[in-house]
Parts: C-alpha cells; structure tokens; sequence
C-alpha cells in the first residue's frame, strides 16, 4: 500500500514536471505510456 502510494506520488510530479506530457513521463519513468495512464487512472 505504501509503495502504490509512493508510485503514484512519483508518477504525478513526474507529470508535473514534463508538463503533463504522458509520453515524455513515461519514458523518464521507464515505463509505457499506457502503463501510466492506468496507474494514474483516478487521481
């Protein structure tokens, strides 16, 4: 539980920090871009 959180936390300032530019966060994050928007899916 503390780690979804913590992933989420990562996932969002990521976000932030790309200018909510999902392709460019996933690829920081190492991950797909569908990946992301599932995990982040109902913030």
């Amino acid at each position: 539980i503390i780690f979804d959180r913590l992933e989420k936390r990562l996932m969002e300032m990521v976000l932030k920090e790309t200018g909510g530019n999902q392709i460019r966060a996933a690829s920081i994050l190492g991950i797909s871009r569908n990946t992301l928007r599932k995990k982040t899916k109902g913030k």
